[in-house]
């Protein structure tokens, strides 16, 4: 049986549920089970798999397990001083039960990184999508235009760990942050570039295509079966 790695950031949790897990068992059984399902669960939630990266010229994979949430278009954010016009956008919201170890989704070096405190709203809601804690990174490479990451968390995410800076060079679906306990993370993806995921699509982070920068296809009409 193969085990999936844990986080290094979430064993203090679980030596801490753990520790509580015991003295429960010690003062009444029940609330002992009930402590070691939590430690459980959390091991589970701070899972760190390996993945398989597609490495072809061109192809852009999703930075987050999860849903795409919604595609639109948007100006990357301000703070990265890329230009101001909008692009492709596609939103990934990640729920307490998906891998929370965000991805680079292209090859790249870091041009530069913003990180926004803010507040907790929902990482669903259109208001926590604005005003909540946030990570976002620039990511620049030779002779293709820059593409944007962020790192957003949620009403019960209250932490983003990212430890990029910039001049850090990074390989495609290199682990990048981790933010704990539900969230979002938004691709930005380059100009005139179409996106080959669909929403309600279900992405893996580090593995799906999200686009194609050699493709001419045109954006992806998705239906739910």
């Amino acid at each position: 049986m193969l085990l999936t790695p844990i986080h290094q950031d979430g064993w203090p949790f679980v030596a801490i549920l753990l520790a509580a897990a015991a003295i429960l068992f010690m003062l009444w059984q029940p609330l002992g089970w009930i402590g070691l399902a939590a430690t459980g669960w959390c091991a589970y939630f701070f899972r760190n798999p390996e993945r398989v990266t597609p490495l072809r010229d061109g192809l852009i994979v999703s930075a987050a397990d999860g849903l795409v949430q919604d595609i639109d278009n948007a100006v990357p954010p301000p703070a990265l001083d890329m230009p101001a016009e909008p692009v492709v956008r596609i939103g990934v919201f990640l729920s307490l039960f998906d891998v929370h170890i965000a991805r680079a989704p292209v090859a790249g070096v870091v041009a530069k990184t913003s990180y926004a405190p803010g507040r907790f709203h929902s990482a669903a809601s259109e208001l926590g999508q604005a005003e909540n804690e946030r990570m976002a990174v620039r990511l620049a490479r030779d002779g293709k235009p820059d593409l944007a990451v962020v790192l957003i968390a949620g009403q019960v995410a209250r932490r983003i760990r990212c430890g990029l800076s910039s001049g850090d060079g990074l390989r495609a679906g290199e682990r990048i942050g981790l933010i704990r306990f539900g969230s979002r993370v938004e691709v930005y993806l380059p100009p005139a570039v179409a996106p080959l995921v669909c929403v309600g699509q279900r992405l893996i982070a580090g593995e799906t295509v999200i686009a194609d920068e050699a493709s001419e296809e045109t954006a992806r009409q998705g239906e739910a079966r």
